[in-house]
């Protein structure tokens, strides 16, 4: 042990290595859904390594990693919370800042209530809120203030310890609320409101449990017999007749020759009609009626699927039922699949397209292509990562952090470099939704940066404050505790208020709003698996980006309010 000590302290890198592997199998563990996850897991695991050895940590590589956090974070949240601010979805903005402010006032007034010290309120706020970013914003604010360093660095050390004793009961108290608490306070059946509010929107089921929003789709061909309804019709006459659903015929073999039908061009006796649409809708309309024949020829085409970032007016705000409706337009094209802030929606009529919204157009190559210029840009980019944006916006993010200042009760006190690099990743995420090409990063870049950078940084944080992390916990163990379940609970219960009889929000996009704001995955997944439907996550989807960026920022704040007060 002597050994292996005097190696971690003096390669402190292999014991932040260490506390991060450690960290992810302990945010493995789960019981019903709850855990740690691998941030609070890697923030754990680098208490304990650094209760047991003194592992030197250096400032300079803590800050590196996270504000590569930060920028990624502010570059997947962008194109959210701009569309929350700015467009039809005002009351998701609203509640969407209403849960992260009621957050940050709930934790100032508890750490006045218990006369906590400056570090174990900010953990308490980040714990209760489940927003580990707000170690990293507060510690920042910490150091700027106009104190002596070695009181500094003892506030900091406080901040792990609170955070980790308030995060468990942030997590389940967010999942018991969204889950069971807020459907009784709102006297509603989650299930019955789930299959209400899905007839409403136009999802319809195929069985008890499966939705139907996402289709399969096929191209087949079938001959036409003199008793055939649409003999005698024009093509867009006969695609018609099959409405609501969606049916084209692409391509006709006629005497023996392959034309493109057009929608003038009347069907005959004897043509061998190519038909492309939902798998489920040939069964249902064809299926027995028309003769299905092999002419590979004929159904030799180019068939496409891509994937859209909507950024057109001429698309965004409207339904999916509205844009089904232009036959002409979207004529040949079908929607598959929708994602809104990496969170897959249901595809319904009445669902409706946002600015940054992810479509997955399918059909044939020249009308998909020809659909996915009007309503956007490709979502995929043939480039790999723009460094030099990446690099120049932490660099100038962290720059304007560092000159910037607030006054605050009197003092001028900057903004902060990693609350400057989150706006500044926001608004490169927020361009690059709008168009892709623009300081391009790919998704599973940011994933890393995310993931990697936040766990790194608060397994660090973990082995600098482990050797105080026995003697804080038997000196504010309990009340920080106790603190930390009212910091949790307060945001939820005005969020409800407000979100239901203020906001006149549906009660199963509300709950999923709940949990999107204070960040907690975990409590979508319950209201979903309580509903029976995936339609919550509308809501979670509508507000997780408020919850990222604001609460980060409010520990920035929270800092300022307490130093002032």
């Amino acid at each position: 042990m002597d050994v292996l000590a005097a190696t971690l302290r003096t390669h402190p890198e292999i014991a932040v290595f260490l506390a991060i592997g450690l960290g992810y199998w302990i945010g493995r563990f789960s019981v019903r859904g709850v855990g740690f996850g691998p941030v609070t897991g890697s923030l754990i695991a680098g208490l304990l390594v650094g209760y047991a050895v003194e592992v030197p940590v250096a400032d300079t590589a803590k800050q590196l990693l996270f504000l590569l956090f930060m920028f990624g974070i502010g570059y997947s949240a962008g194109p959210g919370f701009v569309r929350g601010l700015r467009d039809a979805g005002w009351r998701w903005a609203v509640l969407g800042s209403v849960i992260p402010l009621a957050g940050l006032l709930t934790a100032w007034a508890m750490a006045k209530l218990l006369d906590l010290e400056l570090g174990y309120a900010v953990g308490m706020m980040s714990g209760g809120l489940t927003e580990s970013p707000v170690i990293g914003t507060a510690s920042e604010a910490i150091r700027a203030l106009p104190i002596p360093a070695e009181e500094k660095s003892r506030l900091i050390a406080q901040i792990p310890v609170a955070d980790a004793l308030t995060y468990l009961f942030g997590t389940i108290g967010v999942i018991v609320f969204c889950g069971y608490v807020g459907p009784w306070l709102l006297r509603v059946d989650l299930r019955a409101d789930a299959r209400r509010l899905e007839a409403a929107m136009g999802l319809s089921r195929e069985a008890d449990g499966v939705d139907s929003g996402w289709r399969m789709f096929a191209m087949r061909a079938y001959r036409l017999e003199p008793r055939h309804r649409v003999v005698g019709l024009p093509v867009a006459e006969a695609e018609r007749s099959a409405a609501p659903a969606r049916l084209f015929i692409e391509r006709i073999r006629r005497d023996g020759e392959v034309i493109d039908a057009q929608p003038e061009t009347v069907l005959r006796a004897g043509d061998v009609v190519a038909v492309i649409a939902a798998r489920e809708t040939m069964v249902r309309l064809l299926a027995g009626v028309a003769e299905e024949v092999h002419d590979r020829r004929l159904l030799d085409v180019p068939v496409a699927t891509r994937d859209v970032v909507l950024s057109h007016a001429s698309v965004v705000g409207r339904s999916v039922a509205e844009l089904r409706a232009e036959t002409t337009a979207f004529r040949g094209v079908f929607l598959q699949a929708i994602q809104r802030a990496g969170r897959s929606l249901p595809v319904a009529p009445q669902t409706r397209l946002e600015q940054g919204d992810v479509i997955t157009l399918h059909g044939l190559a020249p009308a998909v292509d020809r659909i996915a210029s009007l309503a956007g840009e490709p979502a995929r980019s043939p480039r790999g990562a723009d460094f030099v944006a990446l690099g120049l916006a932490i660099g100038a993010g962290a720059l304007a952090g560092v000159l910037l200042s607030l006054p605050v009760a009197g003092l001028h006190i900057a903004l902060g470099s990693s609350v400057a690099v989150l706006l500044v990743g926001l608004a490169l995420g927020w361009r690059n939704a709008q168009h892709p090409g623009f300081a391009h990063i790919p998704a599973a870049a940011i994933e890393f940066m995310k993931s990697l950078g936040l766990s790194a940084f608060v397994a660090m944080i973990g082995l600098k404050a482990g050797p105080v992390f026995v003697d804080a916990i038997r000196e504010i163990g309990l009340s920080v505790f106790l603190g930390g379940i009212v910091v949790t609970l307060v945001p939820q219960f005005v969020g409800l208020l407000v979100g239901r009889y203020l906001l006149r929000i549906e009660p199963l996009l509300l709950l999923g709003a709940l949990a999107g704001a204070q960040t907690m995955t975990a409590a979508l997944a319950a209201v979903q698996d309580r509903s029976d439907s995936p339609v919550a996550v509308i809501g979670y989807s509508s507000t997780v980006a408020f919850g990222h960026i604001l609460i980060s920022i409010g520990g920035t704040v929270l800092v300022w309010m307490l130093h002032a007060g």
